[in-house]
């Protein structure tokens, strides 16, 4: 007994060696690369392309545009149901949450601001390099032109300075 495909299997196979590929570039474009998004919407595409199976079979020429065409509405069509449905949020009463007191938080920074400057210009760039803009010692290194051993002398005498400093100013760990 030979192995028979209906003409929709013969139809969908070749639907989907000869579009998926270029039909998924297309789609994770859409969808900013989140890839399993974009092989949502290919199947969806092709799920489509097989329920209008005689509409597409007597079609002339490629079925590409009408593909991309379908992709294209999808994508659209997610991403407005996501906008239309209200946001979500945790079921915890909002007392409960805890708030972050923006003038504490003013008020750390300006401390810490004020005790940064008391700190010597090569010692507090050190300190900035590494601790605030989150380079390596030897990325530190190479932004200020000294070397690897010289900065971190200087980020271990400004972290001793900046400690007293906040101290000073009633600041304690």
């Amino acid at each position: 007994m030979a192995d028979r495909t209906s003409p929709d299997e013969d139809l969908m196979r070749s639907l989907y060696e000869e579009h998926a590929g270029p039909l998924l570039a297309f789609v994770s474009r859409l969808v900013g690369g989140d890839r399993q998004r974009a092989e949502d919407v290919v199947q969806e595409t092709l799920l489509r392309a097989w329920r209008n199976a005689d509409r597409l079979r007597g079609a002339t020429g490629s079925v590409r545009p009408w593909l991309v065409t379908v992709a294209r509405r999808i994508v659209i069509d997610h991403h407005r149901s996501r906008q239309a449905r209200p946001p979500e949020s945790d079921p915890a009463p909002l007392e409960l949450l805890p708030a972050a007191d923006e003038i504490d938080r003013a008020l750390r920074l300006m401390t810490l601001s004020d005790a940064l400057r008391d700190l010597t210009g090569a010692h507090r760039e050190a300190l900035i390099e590494t601790y605030f803009e989150g380079r390596t010692v030897n990325e530190a290194a190479a932004v200020l032109g000294i070397p690897p051993g010289t900065v971190r002398s200087r980020v271990h005498y400004a972290l001793r300075s900046l400690r007293l400093s906040l101290e000073e100013r009633g600041v304690t760990p």
